[in-house]
C-alpha cells in the first residue's frame, strides 16, 4: 500500500513538472516588465477588460488576458486593442524590453489630450511580425525607425492622422521586403501616384493586401480624366470620388469594377 501511494505521488509530481513546462509559465523578469509596463498606462479600469485584470501576485503571466508566450516563458504577443487607454506608451521603456514580442496589436488606443508621435523605440522589437497601430490616437510623422522592423508581415496604420515625408513611403518599405498586409488608410503620403505604386512593387514582394481607403483621389475637385486602364481593379467604385469633382466616368471604367 505504500509502494503503490509512493508511486502516485511520484507520479502526480512529475506529471506537474512536465505540465509547468510544457505551458509556458510566464518568466520572472518578463512578468516584472508586463507590471512595469501597466504602471506605466494611464487608461480607464471601468472599461479595461485586459489590463485591469492582470495582478502582480498572480504566479503566470502568460495566463492573463491579452498576453501569450512560448514554451519557455517568453511574451510572445499583446493584444491590447480596444483598452480605454489614454496615455502613458509614449514614456514607457519596459515595453521595449519584451524582445521576443512578435506580435502587437493596440488598435481603437484612448484618445490622447496632446498630440503624441509612435515612439521611436518601436525598433528594438526586432521579432515583430504583426503590427496594429490602426485608430489608436498617434499621429504625425511615422518614425523611420518603423522601417527597421524586417521581420514584419502584416502593419496597421490606418485610421490615425499619421504622414510620411520624411522619411517617405519608399523608405518606409524598403526594407520590408516580408509584408503581405499594409493598411494605411488617412495616411498623407507625400509621394505621387507613380512613385508609390513604383516604390511597392519594387519592394514588396510578397504583399497580398494593400488598403489606402480615404487617401486621394476624393481629394482631387479639379480632377476630370481618370484612367484605371489594365489595373485589374474590381470591387465596388467607391462613390465619394463622385463628389464635388468634375469628371465623370465612362462605362468602360465602372465596367473594370463590376
Amino acid at each position: 500500500m505504500k509502494i503503490l501511494l509512493l508511486l502516485q505521488v511520484s507520479f502526480i509530481t512529475i506529471l506537474v513538472v512536465f505540465s509547468n513546462f510544457t505551458s509556458g509559465q510566464c518568466l520572472e523578469d518578463q512578468k516584472a516588465l508586463l507590471i512595469k509596463f501597466k504602471n506605466d498606462l494611464t487608461f480607464d479600469s471601468s472599461v479595461s477588460t485586459k489590463l485591469v485584470m492582470w495582478d502582480e501576485n498572480s504566479i503566470d503571466c502568460c495566463q492573463w488576458s491579452g498576453v501569450s508566450c512560448d514554451e519557455e516563458g517568453h511574451v510572445l504577443a499583446l493584444e491590447l486593442d480596444d483598452e480605454a487607454i489614454s496615455g502613458g506608451i509614449e514614456k514607457s521603456s519596459s515595453l521595449f524590453h519584451l524582445r521576443y514580442l512578435e506580435k502587437l496589436n493596440l488598435a481603437y488606443y484612448g484618445l490622447y489630450l496632446y498630440p503624441v508621435p509612435i515612439p521611436r523605440e518601436i525598433y528594438k522589437l526586432a521579432n515583430l511580425m504583426y503590427l496594429n497601430l490602426s485608430h489608436a490616437s498617434f499621429n504625425g510623422q511615422i518614425p523611420m525607425e518603423l522601417s527597421r522592423l524586417i521581420k514584419l508581415e502584416i502593419l496597421d496604420l490606418s485610421g490615425g492622422e499619421l504622414k510620411l515625408e520624411r522619411p517617405d513611403l519608399k523608405t518606409l518599405v524598403g526594407n520590408l521586403a516580408n509584408l503581405r498586409e499594409l493598411y494605411l488608410d488617412r495616411v498623407n503620403i507625400s509621394l505621387k501616384g507613380s512613385e508609390w505604386c513604383s516604390a511597392l512593387s519594387s519592394s514588396l514582394p510578397q504583399l497580398r493586401v494593400l488598403s489606402m481607403r480615404d487617401y486621394f483621389l476624393a481629394d482631387f475637385t479639379k480632377l476630370t480624366i481618370l484612367s484605371v486602364r489594365l489595373c485589374y481593379l474590381f470591387g465596388p467604385f467607391p462613390s465619394k470620388i463622385f463628389q464635388d469633382s468634375k469628371w465623370q466616368p465612362t462605362s468602360d471604367i465602372l465596367s473594370r469594377f463590376l
